[in-house]
């Protein structure tokens, strides 16, 4: 197939993805399959097993009940499990996800990888991705880019796909240390792996793939190498949550993305007090909205609909203040320069992530010296757009082609033109 025809298709799995993971948080994914049973029945894959530490790779199994369109480009398809870091408290992990190499011989310096941060999925440890034959709506998007030559690295992130621990939704370091310990974990197992690697993201992947950029010079990963990421629809500074709900106009999606964020912060502190933050239908339906994004999705929507504002409004100013301090904790991006060139996208007509937050990080970003090139697409929701550009610049990192940046221009972020 013509390279040509190939960046074609896999901008319209791109494309699809994206709109998927948006679908996601908003509660109107397909149902999906359900789990595979398969992965703990296979036996373990070769692969160099001798390392510690994070970015070591625990096990590797088949994942022979995947979506067929991909297995029949893939000469590895494989459930992970590897070594990572919590962010909350630095606690070593054992965290899931899923590999993808090519068929073929790998050009000069190994197949190029891509570790791809899912969106939003929810909370619970059978949220994950890689317990779904068709990677909870990502599967297309792995597959045009497998063809296109790249390894596909899609962590599950701590707590979902695991039984050991809880998921920190939204919290920015935790999904970063994934994501940078799975690229290294993926050339334990695929050998022809290059050590050069992209980050690429859409909404809670948005914020993971900003995140590890931050983070990996000081993270002490040695065997890859990070060369951009791609942020689209990032969740990169949600502290304005809090705010929102204590003055009642949270919409209905960010009404779940807040159930979610409160169950995980309960995990994390046992001492906060829920009840300071949910009363009503949102105490009432609490399991409903907590769950997994394929589960009942669109009763949840419906009841997060229904919700009245004062059922998610922080009951004194004191737990407001709470909620603030910990979702500035949680994200707050930027928090350090990068260390790679950052592409990030979103949308004006954005609900769930206000657009104005993410053009804010963007400008931090830019005062602290970051190569970033920030687009705005006109009319567009969470992700709801085509990510065309990205596919382009992240084939331009892999060619060594200098970064463009808009840090400095004047009228700010480009507008992306959609059709």
């Amino acid at each position: 197939m013509a390279q040509g025809v190939r960046a074609t298709t896999t901008r319209k799995a791109l494309a699809g993805a994206v709109l998927a993971s948006a679908l996601v948080l908003a509660g109107c994914a397909q149902p999906d399959p359900g789990p595979t049973a398969a992965v703990n029945s296979e036996l373990q894959l070769p692969a160099d097993y001798s390392a510690t530490g994070p970015g070591a790779l625990v096990s590797a199994t088949r994942l022979p009940t995947i979506d067929r369109r991909l297995l029949r480009v893939t000469s590895v398809a494989a459930h992970i499990t590897y070594n990572s870091t919590s962010g909350v408290d630095g606690s070593a992990q054992v965290v899931s996800g899923s590999v993808f190499a090519p068929s073929g011989t790998p050009p000069e310096g190994g197949w190029p990888v891509i570790v791809f941060g899912h969106g939003t999925t929810g909370v619970l440890s059978d949220c994950a991705p890689s317990l779904s034959p068709n990677l909870l709506g990502a599967a297309d998007a792995v597959r045009a880019l497998v063809t296109l030559g790249y390894v596909m690295v899609v962590p599950d992130y701590q707590g979902l796909g695991t039984i050991d621990s809880y998921h920190p939704y939204l919290d920015a370091t935790t999904a970063g240390y994934n994501m940078i310990d799975a690229a290294s974990a993926a050339r334990k197992l695929v050998p022809e792996s290059s050590e050069r690697w992209v980050a690429f993201g859409v909404s809670q992947g948005g914020q993971a793939s900003w995140a590890a950029n931050e983070l990996i010079a000081g993270y002490g990963a040695q065997d890859t190498r990070l060369i951009g990421s791609v942020s689209v629809s990032p969740a990169a500074d949600i502290t304005g949550l809090a705010d929102m709900a204590a003055e009642g106009t949270l919409s209905p999606q960010q009404r779940i993305a807040m159930v979610l964020i409160l169950s995980s912060l309960k995990n994390a502190h046992p001492d906060l007090d829920l009840d300071d933050y949910r009363r009503g239908l949102v105490q009432e339906k609490w399991d409903l909205l907590a769950g997994c994004s394929t589960d009942a999705t669109e009763d949840r929507l419906s009841v997060a609909e229904q919700v009245p504002p004062e059922d998610l409004r922080p009951s004194t100013p004191e737990a407001l203040d709470v909620l603030r301090g910990y979702l500035n904790q949680m994200s707050g991006l930027p928090r350090a320069p990068a260390s790679a060139p950052m592409f990030v996208v979103h949308g004006d007509a954005d609900d769930v992530v206000p657009v104005v937050w993410t053009t804010e990080a963007v400008r931090r970003a830019c005062d602290m010296g970051d190569t970033v090139a920030s687009f705005i697409a006109g009319g567009r929701g969470h992700g709801d757009f085509d990510p065309i550009v990205s596919l382009d610049w992240i084939m331009k990192r892999f060619d060594d082609a200098p970064a463009d940046s808009t840090c400095g221009v004047e009228g700010g972020p480009s507008i992306l033109k959609t059709t």
